[in-house]
C-alpha cells in the first residue's frame, strides 16, 4: 500500500468513480508508455526531430493523466459533498417536521453555516427530500388501505382488486401499477400464511 496519504485518497476516489471515469484514465498512461518507448528509440538513432515531438507528446499526456485525475477528484468530492449535505438535510427536516421549502432552508443556513454559498444546493435537494418523504408517507397510507381492502375481498383475483381498490379510493388512480404490485404481494403473503 502506497505511504502518501493524497496517494491512498486518489486509489479510493479512482475505485469509488463510475466506470466511464476509470476508462478513460488508462488510454493516457498507454500512450504515455508508447512516448516513452518512441523517444528510447529516437535518443538511440539520434534523431532530434523525432525525440522532440515525442517529447512534446509526452508532456501533453502528462498534462491529460493531471487533467483527468483532477476530473475524478473533483467528482469524487461533489459526490460525497451532496451526500452528506442530503444526509444533514434529512435529519434536519425530520426533526423540524417542516414542509415549508423556504423555512427549511432558511432555518438549515442558520443552523450550519457553513452552507451558506450553496443556497441552491440546499433549496434542490430540500425539494427531492420532501418529494421522496411524500412518496414514502403515501405509500404507507396505501399499503395499509390496500392490506385491509385485500382482507375483505379474498376471494377477488389480483386484477379485480386493483380495480375495486382504484374505485373506492380514485386519489390512487396514478399509483395503479404500485397497487398491481402491492396486491400480488399482498396476496401471495396471504396464500403462504395459510399453507
Amino acid at each position: 500500500m502506497p505511504r502518501s496519504g493524497r496517494i491512498r485518497d486518489f486509489i479510493k476516489e479512482y475505485k469509488e468513480s463510475p466506470r466511464t471515469e476509470r476508462i478513460s484514465f488508462i488510454p493516457p498512461f498507454l500512450i504515455l508508455a508508447l512516448e516513452i518507448i518512441l523517444i528510447i528509440h529516437a535518443i538511440s538513432l539520434h534523431e532530434m526531430y523525432v525525440i522532440i515531438l515525442t517529447l512534446t507528446l509526452l508532456i501533453i499526456s502528462t498534462i491529460e493523466i493531471v487533467i483527468v485525475s483532477y476530473e475524478i477528484h473533483e467528482h469524487y468530492t461533489q459526490g460525497n459533498f451532496d451526500k452528506i449535505l442530503t444526509i444533514k438535510l434529512d435529519d434536519f427536516i425530520i426533526e423540524s417536521k417542516e414542509k415549508n421549502v423556504k423555512k427549511i432552508v432558511t432555518d438549515f443556513m442558520q443552523q450550519h453555516p457553513e452552507y451558506e454559498v450553496y443556497r441552491n444546493e440546499i433549496y434542490h435537494t430540500t425539494c427531492q427530500i420532501l418529494e421522496t418523504h411524500k412518496k414514502e408517507a403515501i405509500e404507507k397510507v396505501l399499503e395499509e388501505k390496500l392490506n385491509k381492502f385485500i382482507k375483505k375481498k379474498k376471494k377477488a383475483n389480483v386484477d379485480e382488486i386493483v380495480r375495486l381498490f382504484v374505485k373506492k379510493f380514485p386519489k390512487y388512480k396514478q399509483y395503479r401499477s404500485e397497487i398491481y404490485i402491492k396486491t400480488a404481494q399482498l396476496k401471495a403473503a396471504f396464500k403462504k400464511k395459510k399453507s
